[in-house]
């Protein structure tokens, strides 16, 4: 994908992964980010504790895995981006429009992830006023800076510059060098804050909250709230697989590694509970208050530690980095569409893209102050969360839906584990991922879709 080439792309000259753990790690990275530390905590507050983590943790090995493997082997086949890949695998067909969906919820989806991001950059220095300041008020400083105008907006910009450079420079030099590294390093950073969570005084009651399920608060939206948190979280359905798995080689394996990437992806998302909850109960704070859950009580976590402003800011950076690395899968989908499809320079592509992206995003931005008082009928959300309603309850679960049905039936069942077990060295897929994608992930997305649109409208 050489800078400046107009010829449209079709696989043979296709840059690769370095290695097999390079792909993990990049793949990991596109999955691990805001969606495990700071959307899988609030919505887990949100929706009971433990009853939706359990939903949650079946959504993952019932739905998420077998459509981990779904896209990555979608992707390899083809060698091309989720547009390319249903031009490749069913030419002259309309099928290509749901790689169009992946394509389009990508975008959306990093149009709002960039502002979120962009919070985590700024707490990189506000945790330190927050930290050293003994009595302050952490829920007024998070408010305070969402409702701003500029400084959000600013943050919002540097994320993307961020993300638009690291994209420029290609899929090893860019996306693998910085997933390899700063991933583990977050891991680490994660385990250091739960020792200190879990150590607080009072801290057995969050446990407890975290670990005890209430079947009794299970309604239709929660169906759909784990449901899009598995996809959200797994960077299902919008085509961030499919792409990442154009860059293997029929040698790669796809069973095991897939494994890795759900593996790793949950245990970071239930790691950050166990960071989170035993200090929203031990402070005192609601284990439903919402997404700005990760900025109010983190702060006053490492206000409570030695070090704590150490810590707050090396947090927070890494936060910022975690983001990094999802977003750069999401740009990279739109990226590798211009590329392939339209014959774009990688750096036009991107650049382009990036400037779009960000516009798009600045009524997320704004949707706590100057258009604080809009909300999409039946929904009584702010702009933010109305962007995160469509792009993860419909869209995301529509794109996997379809992925399901054109993988068992339009592509075939047959030809597909054949694909996916091409270079397989630990485990194959057989009978039971055939199962899974022929008609329980597609009869569960579609059962799970209808109770939660009756349930959040309807009901």
């Amino acid at each position: 994908m050489a800078e400046g080439r107009t010829m449209i792309n079709t696989g043979k000259n296709r840059e690769h992964w370095a290695n097999r753990a390079g792909f993990i790690l990049a793949a990991a990275g596109s999955a691990i980010g805001l969606g495990n530390i700071w959307r899988f905590p609030y919505m887990t507050g949100e929706h009971g504790g433990a009853a939706f983590m359990l939903l949650y943790l079946l959504a993952i090995l019932l739905l998420g895995y077998p459509l981990i493997v779904t896209e990555i082997v979608l992707g390899r086949a083809s060698q091309r981006d989720p547009v390319g890949v249903f031009k490749v695998l069913a030419p002259n067909t309309p099928w290509w429009l749901v790689g169009a969906l992946g394509v389009f919820t990508g975008f959306v989806i990093l149009s709002y992830y960039a502002v979120v991001a962009g919070w985590s950059l700024a707490y990189i220095y506000k945790v330190v006023i927050a930290t050293s300041n003994p009595g302050i008020d952490h829920a007024s400083i998070f408010k305070n800076h969402i409702s701003g105008v500029w400084e959000p907006i600013i943050w919002q910009a540097v994320f993307m510059i961020m993300t638009v450079g690291i994209i420029a420079a290609g899929v090893v030099k860019g996306i693998q060098r910085w997933s390899t590294i700063l991933m583990p390093i977050l891991f680490v950073l994660l385990i250091i804050l739960i020792v200190r969570s879990v150590t607080l005084p009072g801290a057995s009651e969050g446990l407890a909250y975290y670990l005890n399920p209430d079947f009794s608060k299970v309604t239709g939206r929660t169906l759909l709230a784990a449901l899009a948190q598995a996809f959200f979280s797994l960077s299902l359905g919008m085509g961030a697989l499919i792409t990442y798995g154009s860059y293997l080689n029929e040698k790669d394996e796809i069973p095991a590694s897939a494994a890795w990437v759900a593996g790793l992806d949950t245990g970071v998302a239930l790691l950050a509970g166990f960071a989170l909850f035993p200090a929203i109960f031990a402070l005192g704070f609601k284990p439903g208050a919402g997404p700005g859950l990760a900025f109010i009580t983190l702060p006053a976590v490492f206000a409570q530690m030695p070090l704590g402003t150490i810590f707050g800011v090396l947090f927070f950076f890494l936060l910022g980095i975690a983001a990094l690395t999802s977003a750069i899968s999401l740009l990279e989908v739109v990226t590798a569409w211009l590329i392939d499809e339209k014959g774009w320079s990688r750096r036009k592509a991107a650049a382009c893209m990036g400037v779009v992206i960000f516009i798009v995003g600045l009524p997320a931005t704004l949707g706590y102050s100057v258009w604080k008082d809009f909300s999409f009928p039946g929904l009584n959300t702010d702009l933010l969360d109305t962007y995160d309603w469509f792009a993860n309850s419909i869209f995301l679960p529509v794109g996997g839906f379809f992925m399901a049905v054109f993988t068992g039936y339009a592509w075939g069942i047959k030809h597909a584990v054949h694909e996916v077990n091409k270079g397989h060295k630990a485990f194959a897929v057989g009978t039971w991922w055939t199962l899974l994608i022929r008609y329980f992930v597609p009869v569960m997305i579609f059962f799970i879709l209808a109770i939660g649109i009756y349930d959040t409208f309807v009901k």
